[in-house]
């Protein structure tokens, strides 16, 4: 009984000390009881009726999942109407074709632009001559996806300085999607240029999805979740692994006193550990650090599926990253609306005890 209460108490402590962990418990409890006394206070007859939309909401959900699986086959099938304009794309950053005139042709956008003035026009592309005659000819786009690299906060974070020289080798990254016969999954190939630091010209992640409501909790299937992850071997040059460093290590003998240094080889932070991601195994539970390893992980393989991947010229110019920050701001000045109201409501209702006004019956304390 004792080791029981210990037991318990332990969970109660962990539950306390992870806020999240325990709002979401705390949401689960309040949907069980608020739905039990409902159900509770129900007649019998009215029961059964509920439990029959219950299984038609069921029914639903694997009508909804099997909507998931056909928007999988659409989009396995417009990435093959994309991939050649990626393809392209991936040439001109390489440099391996050069557009023609007409294709680098660009509408802009600023009026005043277009207003611009013959003669100025004819200076600016005298003055630009003279500049294309001084300055070296890059070969396509240098350092194209290591600039999105370093301009994304959440590619950032991942980014050490030791890996930007191997950065600028990446030519391409591309996603592809599991055939209509396998398990639902999507892969990010990471192409490359042959280079000092490892053999390999693609590195790979494959993210493995779930698209079916689960058999215990089927009101909580929200479509396809990525459940798991698998990376890749990387066969680094000698001394060329940026994924573990080399620490020297004094070792003093017990017996006799003396010392000796060796050397050990530890891990290191770098955005190549991407490619060796935690294990999932069904029959252990991960810790709370690994957890928010995994999902931060899961988030990254959506992000560069959805945003990076498809918009790339506009990460690198940076006009996504505005998009991206007006979204944010639209958001936060919803937040503040609400919290506006809220704090006007409050001086309402202080308003309204100061004056003495009555409150309604509903909001008389007991």
């Amino acid at each position: 009984m004792d080791a029981d209460n210990e037991a318990k108490g332990k969970v109660s402590d962990q539950a306390m000390q992870n806020p999240q962990a325990l709002a979401a418990l705390q949401d689960k409890v309040d949907s069980v009881s608020h739905s039990a006394s409902i159900m509770d206070s129900l007649p019998k007859s009215v029961k059964r009726r509920v439990n029959a939309l219950k299984n038609l909401q069921v029914n639903s959900t694997h009508i909804e999942a099997k909507f998931y699986k056909e928007v999988h086959e659409l989009e396995r099938k417009y990435s093959a109407l994309y991939q050649p304009l990626f393809d392209k794309r991936r040439n001109i950053v390489s440099g391996e074709v050069e557009p023609t005139d007409e294709e680098c042709e660009w509408q802009s956008d600023h009026e005043e632009e277009a207003a611009l003035a013959e003669d100025l026009k004819k200076k600016a592309a005298i003055e630009e001559k003279t500049e294309d005659a001084n300055e070296e000819k890059p070969k396509g786009i240098p350092e194209f996806w290591l600039t999105i690299f370093r301009s994304v906060d959440m590619l950032s974070d991942m980014l050490q300085e030791h890996d930007e020289p191997i950065l600028k080798h990446l030519q391409d990254i591309k996603v592809t999607f599991s055939g209509p016969d396998q398990p639902m999954s999507f892969t990010l190939e990471f192409h490359f240029e042959p280079n000092e630091y490892f053999t390999n010209t693609v590195l790979t992640k494959v993210y493995k999805m779930k698209s079916e409501p689960d058999a215990e909790d089927p009101f909580s299937f929200e479509g396809p979740e990525i459940i798991d992850c698998e990376g890749c071997e990387i066969d680094w040059h000698k001394g060329k692994d940026v994924t573990v460093k080399t620490i020297k290590k004094k070792q003093k003998h017990k017996g006799r006193g003396t010392a000796r240094v060796i050397t050990k080889q530890v891990p290191n932070d770098s955005f190549f550990n991407f490619f060796n991601p935690i294990k999932v195994s069904p029959d252990k539970e991960l810790d709370e650090d690994s957890e928010f390893t995994l999902a931060t992980d899961f988030e990254i393989g959506h992000f560069f599926r959805e945003r990076i991947v498809p918009r790339a010229v506009l990460y690198f110019t940076g006009e996504a990253l505005e998009d991206d920050e007006s979204f944010e701001e639209e958001e936060l000045d919803e937040g503040e609306e609400e919290e506006q109201d809220e704090e006007d409501e409050d001086d309402e209702e202080e308003g309204d005890s100061k004056t003495g006004d009555p409150q309604p019956a509903e909001c008389k304390q007991q």
